[in-house]
């Protein structure tokens, strides 16, 4: 079983930036695809940003495309979540999540993190 663990949320002005990151322990995530998704007060969990296991292929919700940028690094087991431009719309708990090993995008994820705050103040 993959074990998760998001940090690098905070506090942070409007237009500042912030990088989230999630070590994986307990099993590899390299075979893995990875995602980041958030949850506002009051909403559903919506998608961020997805990375294949691989590293080549990424892909973002329209509300985040050009602002953030996911990527791994597998030597560590660990992503990484680079928000920049924050708007106060971002302010969110981001969670993190795994697929199965070399699973297709069709597969859903089946690991997830406890999640980190993050809060942009206009």
């Amino acid at each position: 079983q993959v074990l998760l663990v998001e940090s690098g949320g905070g506090l942070v002005q409007a237009g500042g930036s912030l990088r989230l990151s999630c070590a994986a322990s307990g099993r590899t995530v390299s075979n893995r695809a990875m995602g980041w998704f958030r949850q506002a007060p009051g909403k559903e969990r919506e998608f961020v940003a997805a990375i294949s296991w691989s590293g080549r292929s990424t892909n973002y919700a329209d509300s985040v495309k050009g602002r953030f940028t996911m990527s791994r690094d597998n030597a560590k087991n660990t992503v990484y979540l680079q928000m920049n431009s924050l708007k106060p719309e971002d302010t969110a708990v981001y969670y993190c999540a795994a697929k199965p090993p070399y699973s297709s995008s069709s597969v859903d994820y089946d690991a997830w993190g406890q999640g980190t705050q993050v809060t942009v103040s206009s």
